[in-house]
């Protein structure tokens, strides 16, 4: 017969098994990392973790990790709303043979769905797959991101549903043997926005297929065999200057290009119609190219 006294010790006992596996599960809203820091820490400022993929189980969704030194983090796997910030700090991801990132928020329970980091420089060291690797978010957020090196795109856009928008600032994607940033949208669509950016040595700078409206202003397109390329899809080019690629300008079947203010020079061909429409404002200069190409149509100040 359990006693009365029995009873409350294994209560006791159960609430500090509880309290304790509390404990060890708290997720922070902001952790840390660090060079010289240990994942089995609970990635305080004063107990830093190690790696990104550390960090992220011990972040609240809709939290932040940061970086307190210069150093390799490692690649990650983001499943929750999060900001990966390491602004002026050189926090840096090795991806040789793997992704870089792949973002995949499927949760019923994560609102906001929206991923942002900021300041990374992700280095595939010329056998690393894709950059950055979206599957499923509502939003995301590029800001101060170098990707370099890797095999497939710097990034590869695939989500399956849903009207993802994704936002890339004053980012640099380079020496990328597939496309810097490729969107494949299987179902739903999406919203691009690239803003004070370069792509370059690339296959191609920026490739769109069907369900993407995108723009792309105040940017570099450098070095590419095809600078822009649109097919099944939208593209607002505003501020830009597309130079040195095969190709400047494609528009593919079901593809509209709108040009405006922008500078289209060195390439072997300017612009290039393949079963799609380019619209050029004015305010455009296609000259300097082996062939300029012609636009559809022009448009004038209203």
């Amino acid at each position: 017969m359990i006693t009365f006294k029995s009873t409350i010790k294994i209560f006791t006992l159960l609430t500090i098994v509880f309290a304790f596996s509390a404990i060890a599960n708290a997720q922070a809203t902001r952790t840390w990392v660090s060079g010289v820091g240990d994942d089995v820490n609970p990635c305080s400022r004063t107990a830093p973790c190690k790696t990104f993929a550390g960090a992220i189980s011990k972040t609240a969704v809709n939290g932040e990790i940061n970086c307190l030194d210069p150093a390799g983090y490692g690649a990650v796997t983001v499943t929750k709303s999060i900001t990966i910030d390491c602004e002026d700090t050189q926090g840096s991801i090795l991806s040789s043979g793997t992704n870089g990132v792949i973002v995949n928020i499927t949760a019923a329970t994560d609102i906001k769905k929206a991923f942002k980091i900021r300041g990374i420089s992700i280095n595939g060291a010329g056998t690393g797959i894709n950059g950055i690797r979206v599957l499923a978010a509502n939003t995301v957020h590029l800001d101060e991101v170098v990707i370099d090196g890797v095999t497939q795109h710097g990034v590869s856009l695939e989500t399956t549903s849903g009207s993802p928008k994704v936002f890339i600032q004053d980012t640099h994607i380079r020496s990328v043997t597939g496309n810097a940033v490729n969107s494949f949208i299987i179902g739903g669509s999406m919203r691009l926005s690239i803003a004070g950016s370069q792509l370059g040595a690339a296959g191609i700078g920026l490739n769109l297929s069907g369900n993407t409206n995108a723009t792309v202003s105040d940017s570099q397109i450098i070095g590419n065999t095809t600078g822009l390329q649109a097919f099944n899809s939208s593209l607002a080019i505003s501020n830009c200057s597309i130079a040195n690629n095969t190709t400047g300008v494609v528009a593919g079947t079901g593809g509209t290009v709108r040009i405006f203010g922008s500078f289209v020079t060195h390439n072997t061909t300017g612009l290039s119609l393949g079963g799609g429409s380019i619209i050029s404002h004015v305010s455009n200069v296609f000259a300097g190219n082996t062939t300029d190409g012609a636009p559809s149509s022009s448009l004038v100040l209203q």
